[in-house]
């Protein structure tokens, strides 16, 4: 499996509940913070952003990048176990 960040930017916040379920029903996640998920999954970077693209309009803005390790940063204890539990250190 892969790890990624969602980040997303959405003007119409109509949308987010949507999106967030898309985010929620690939399976393993981590919230990092309001507009920010970690996502663990056997699909591609592209086929994330795929099932995410419905969601947004012109004027959002979206990423979705490969997270690995090494990282650094500190958060709540959850998202801390998670993101040891799923992350794998990057091969050069």
């Amino acid at each position: 499996m892969t790890t990624y960040i969602a980040t997303f930017d959405l003007n119409k916040e109509v949308k987010r509940p949507n999106i967030l379920k898309e985010i929620k029903k690939g399976g393993n996640w981590a919230k990092l913070s309001e507009s920010s998920y970690a996502i663990s999954t056997n699909e591609t970077v592209e086929q994330v952003y795929s099932r995410l693209k419905p969601y947004l309009d012109n004027n959002d803005n979206c990423y979705i990048i490969t997270l690995s390790r090494p990282y650094t940063g500190w958060g709540p204890k959850e998202v801390n176990d998670w993101l040891e539990s799923h992350l794998q250190y990057q091969r050069a």
